[in-house]
């Protein structure tokens, strides 16, 4: 369990990007029912989690891990994983224009 994930921190960086918490999910492969467990500070984040989460805020992953709590990971960054995460990082804007285009 994380120790404490500040959910005001990140909602305040979705919205200075103007993301939601949606395309936040989306960008790391997780549902909107999982990603509001973590905001409530019931479920900690991957490794895999903190990187999309780092890519999409184009924050460290460092620091999106201090915020999420101290007992998670920071992932290393080799070339596949930024490749993957951002994959993980268009895939959710394409599925955010889609919706706005409806």
């Amino acid at each position: 369990m994380a120790l404490f994930f500040d959910a005001a921190w990140f909602d305040a960086q979705l919205a200075e990007r103007g993301l939601s918490r949606r395309v936040m999910a989306a960008a790391a492969g997780m549902s909107e029912a999982d990603l509001t467990l973590v905001f409530k500070d019931q479920r900690e984040l991957s490794a895999g989690e903190v990187a999309a989460f780092a890519e999409l805020l184009g924050l460290a992953a460092a620091e999106i891990a201090r915020q999420a709590g101290v007992s998670t990971p920071v992932p290393g960054g080799g070339p596949e994983a930024r490749i993957t995460a951002l994959e993980r990082r268009v895939a959710a804007l394409e599925a955010e224009l889609a919706r706005l285009r409806r």
